[in-house]
């Protein structure tokens, strides 16, 4: 087979597959020992270099693993191998086998390979190898015999000084660099070693070429490289020469095997703040220091050089922006030891292109340098040489390095939760339209709050960075499942502040957001987590997952990064255990808009607590109302502004219809739940969510149907007795009367009749009691009478007293007795009733249970009953400042017409009561106006006279008579005359008829 320019340098051709496996101290040009013989070759045939046999390889630990082309091996090699195979080839001028033999058993073990200096046009270099002819490495029997007999007659060959090109047949035979070669001696015989060791001038050649065969390497676009090297050789045995002969020899070298660049280690890289000259003008400075290992036999020290930083540009025409300069230390390289380089670079401005967004994109050059970098994935640099003033490099390096492109894995740095702590304050919540349709964006609900972020900086970063303006696009997860999205898709103004904390830099952010829209996608895990908050115990951590555009002020200028990662975990803090029981709704203004035979729709203002830290803004929510788990009704509220703290004014409408909306269960159930509270008995609701609750959310709603919230039922305001405290005992019970639907009741011993006093909760419509069957009882157990009456009454808005309704008293010797006792006083009694109401269409029966209900006692001739009572105004508070006058100067005459008086009681001398003839105290805390008046006492005129202290205090006692309501009895006047024979309490009844 002839051979081809892929065959081994000197080689056989059928060798080249067996010597793949051959390791570092196999010997140079020796086959294995299983080959067969193979026709000669000439001089100066091409070969290719594909096996160890050459090249020394790094043992492995199992022997087996195949090591990458060295460069110590492809210099020293490369001179080496022209020289040693010349002289044996060429000096003996021996047939085949001969050659065969020094093919085969030549051995060159490079031992060092160092950069004595540099030169001004190229390096001096110092060549250390070990050589030797191993003659077991001939498989040939005939050509090892021959070959160790000649060289054992020769013993040794020497060579005079040689220049040696080497030329790059594929890039137009450019010159690849050039080398002086001094005289050689060497050992021929068999098993001997000769350490060669010598110094010489390695030049550069076409640097043009150089660059190219570089940056096709580094692109990948290098397949192979095939060398040429050429030299004409004196070489001579002792004293015999041997002539000159020339040399040329052709290696291909794979691209794979070519060495790549070395792993290295960033040990630092960090930016500072730097002053640029005596204007205060200021840049950003970068200090790096990497670390690398030197797998070879080389050592040299490299004077300081300059690069220029670039990133890639998204612009074809401008494929490379740059960003900053940098210049090396100098850097010591010794053979098989790290090397630690250092460098300083500096940034003296923020070019307009790095900043720019790409086409078809929002994302700058930086931004995406950026984004991989904190993200932890390797972003690219580029490097490239550039001319320093005042540096040693001769200008063949710059030159050189000027022209190559080297790109740079720049390791990324993962943070982590970058998020390190995150608040919210002034948190507000807007829900979405009721008009928008399901899935619209304008019926998700926004956000708006003050939020305060605490976030870890790089550490690299010791430069002065302030947060301008901030948005954001987050995903939001709790428990490893997806909650939703919070976009911010405006820019949001911030501030910032560096802080430490625990030894570590952080940045402090605070930032006002408005309106951001919270798109919840999985409303279980909204649900799990609403259900913590208001019943559960610890924090909640929502984990986030964000990309944030951030506009950075720094010393350059202003810059927008875009798609910062920033993830984290946002404590939310749960609600106290009490915290919807502390929502103390109250309702009044209640108003009837439609009743049916199974329900009431009514119209009600509703007061409460907000005990949250949020506030809303509810433009229409639905609540289905239940009670034991039954639905019994709902209720609606419209554009509803949730303050903090006491919200007042809240309309809702209120449908209470427990047949139609749950079946004769929910009837039972609401029926039990509405005696129950107006027994005065502490109830409660179930409020549930439902698909109509947010019209355009109908899964949420759906969704939170799952939270069971259960608050106490609203109390209703009721009217109440003015003045409260009828009886002088201190007004406690009174108090608690008031809070109560009977607030009162008068039995009448001598007549058995009773009349109660109800206060209904309506202030726009009127209630009928259909039908009572009630019994009284003392001390909770002890009958005192029993009311049945079918006698249909109405109990208007207001505090209204019944008519008299027939009692039929108990037997029971313990009851009565006590009504004796208590006579003309009062008495607490307790009270169970079946009464049937009626409210427009609708008819209920409930089962009343009272307890401590003042009961009056009295008898006919010592008071008065009105029908229609309409309470009159206190008077307790000008009469108490006429009582502390101890000498009367001015009085004054109060006169009325036709003015009956509610009651005489004989006890009553406290709280307004005045002192009237015959022994007689006369309340006007209690006047009202009657059509009808018992004949008994009938007053037609009173005249009253009073002395006061002053005239101040008199002006404020008229004041509070003229404030009546229409149609009361007026003051026909006040009249001042002198009364020094009044007493000091200041009162006389005049005149009574």
């Amino acid at each position: 087979m002839p051979p081809t320019e892929h065959s081994p340098l000197l080689a056989a051709n059928n060798e080249v597959e067996d010597r793949i496996d051959a390791t570092e101290d196999s010997p140079l040009l020796a086959d294995n020992e299983d080959s067969q013989p193979e026709p000669e070759h000439q001089d100066g045939q091409e070969r290719r270099s594909t096996s160890s046999a050459l090249w020394p390889r790094s043992k492995s630990a199992d022997g087996s693993k195949k090591s990458k082309w060295r460069w110590p091996s492809i210099a020293a090699g490369a001179i080496l191998v022209l020289l040693v195979i010349a002289v044996l080839v060429g000096g003996f001028v021996m047939p085949g086998a001969v050659k065969e033999y020094a093919e085969g058993a030549a051995v060159i073990e490079p031992t060092g390979l160092s950069i004595e200096s540099i030169t001004s046009d190229g390096v001096r270099a110092r060549i250390q190898a070990d050589f030797r002819l191993d003659g077991s490495r001939v498989d040939n029997v005939n050509s090892r015999r021959l070959g160790r007999f000649a060289t054992g007659i020769m013993r040794k060959l020497e060579t005079s000084e040689t220049n040696v090109n080497v030329y790059l047949p594929h890039y137009d035979n450019s010159l690849l660099g050039s080398a002086v070669v001094p005289p050689i001696t060497v050992d021929l015989r068999d098993g001997h070693t000769t350490t060669v060791d010598f110094v010489t001038d390695l030049t550069p050649g076409d640097a043009e070429q150089i660059k190219r065969i570089a940056n096709n390497w580094l692109e990948g676009k290098l397949d192979q490289l095939k060398v040429t090297g050429a030299a004409q050789i004196q070489v001579k045995s002792g004293i015999f020469p041997l002539g000159a002969h020339d040399v040329v020899e052709s290696m291909v070298f794979e691209a794979s095997k070519i060495p790549s660049v070395p792993e290295y280690n960033i040990e630092r890289l960090t930016f500072t703040d730097v002053p640029m000259g005596r204007d205060g003008r200021m840049a950003v400075g970068a200090n790096v220091s990497l670390a690398l290992h030197n797998d070879y036999h080389i050592g040299l020290n490299v004077p300081p050089l300059g690069f220029e930083i670039l990133l890639a540009n998204c612009d074809s025409s401008d494929p490379y922006i740059t960003v900053a300069e940098a210049v090396t230390d100098n850097i010591e390289v010794r053979p098989l030891a790290d090397v630690h380089a250092g460098a300083l670079g500096i940034i003296r401005e923020i070019p307009q292109s790095l900043v720019r967004s790409c086409p078809k994109s929002n994302m700058s050059p930086l931004d995406h340098f950026m984004g991989r970098y904190l993200r932890g994935e390797d972003a690219e640099i580029y490097v490239r040489g550039n001319k320093i003033e005042d540096s040693d490099a001769p200008d063949w390096i710059t030159s050189i390095l000027r022209n190559i492109m080297v790109p740079i894995e720049f390791p990324g740095h993962s943070f982590g939760n970058v998020i390190r702590n995150f608040s919210a304050t002034d948190v507000n919540f807007q829900m979405g339209s009721p008009f928008a349709d399901p899935n619209d964006p304008e019926g998700v609900p926004h956000v708006s709050g003050t939020i305060q972020v605490i976030a870890a900086l790089p550490e690299e970063f010791d430069i002065d960075l302030g947060v301008q303006n901030l948005r954001s696009d987050a995903e939001l997860f709790y428990k490893g499942k997806k909650l939703g999205n919070l976009n911010m898709e405006d820019w949001n103004p911030a501030n910032s502040t560096r802080v430490t904390i625990d030894n570590e830099v952080m940045m402090n952010i605070t930032s006002r957001v408005l309106n951001v829209p919270l798109d919840v996608t999985n409303n279980d895990v909204f649900t799990d987590i609403l259900q913590k908050m208001f019943f559960g115990d610890g924090d909640i951590l929502l984990t986030v997952e964000a990309d944030v555009d951030v506009q950075v002020g720094t010393v350059l200028g202003h810059v927008d990064l875009k798609g910062i990662p920033a993830n984290g975990t946002i404590p939310v803090k749960t609600m106290p255990r009490d915290t919807l029981t502390q929502l103390l709704p109250q309702v009044d203004n209640i108003q009837i808009l439609n009743t049916s035979e199974t329900g009431v729709t009514m119209e009600a203002r509703v007061n409460f607590t907000n005990p949250t830290p949020y506030t809303a803004q509810i433009p229409y929510v639905n609540l289905h109302i239940l009670n034991s788990g039954s639905l019994i009704g709902e209720a609606i509220a419209t554009n509803v502004n949730l303050i903090l703290g006491n919200n007042t004014g809240n309309i809702i409408h209120a449908t209470w219809d427990p047949w139609t909306f749950g079946g004769d269960e929910s009837r039972r159930i609401a029926k039990r739940l509405l005696s129950e509270y107006l027994s005065g008995e502490n109830t409660t609701l179930e409020v549930r969510t439902h698909r109509g609750t947010i019209p355009s959310m109908p899964l949420l709603g759906e969704g939170l149907s799952k939270l069971n919230i259960t608050i106490p039922t609203p109390r209703i305001r009721l009217p109440h007795k003015p003045g409260g405290d009828e009886d002088g005992d201190g007004g406690d019970e009174d108090d608690r009367d008031s809070s109560r639907f009977i607030q009162g009741a008068t039995f009448h011993i001598f007549s058995s009749t009773s009349t109660f006093t109800l206060a209904s909760p309506l202030h726009h419509d009127t209630v009928y009691i259909e039908y009572i069957n009630a019994t009284a009882f003392y001390n909770h157990t002890e009958p005192i009478g029993q009311i049945v009456t079918d006698q249909a009454f109405p109990a208007p808005p207001g505090l209204t007293v019944t008519p008299k309704l027939p009692v039929e008293w108990s037997p029971s010797h313990i009851g009565y007795g006590k009504l004796k006792e208590a006579l003309g006083g009062r008495l607490k009694l307790d009270a169970e009733a079946d009464v049937r109401i009626r409210l427009g269409s609708w008819v209920e029966e409930i089962h009343y249970i009272g307890h401590g209900i003042g009961a009056k006692l009295r008898r006919v001739s010592e008071h008065l009953v009105s029908d229609h009572a309409i309470a009159r105004r206190d008077f307790a508070q000008p009469l108490k400042m006429l009582r502390q006058t101890e000498s009367s100067s001015t009085a004054a005459s109060l006169r009325a017409q036709r003015l009956p008086l509610t009651s005489v009681d004989m006890n009553s001398l406290r709280s307004g009561a005045l002192k009237a003839k015959h022994g007689r105290t006369l309340d006007l805390g209690n006047l009202v106006r009657r059509d009808q008046v018992d004949s008994e006492m009938r007053v037609d005129t009173v005249v009253l006279e009073l002395c006061f202290e002053s005239d101040k205090v008199m002006r404020q006692f008229k004041h509070s008579l003229e404030d009546v309501a229409p149609g009361r009895p007026r003051v026909q006047d006040v009249q001042r005359r002198q009364c020094p024979e009044l007493e000091p309490e200041g009162l006389r009844l005049n005149q009574y008829k």
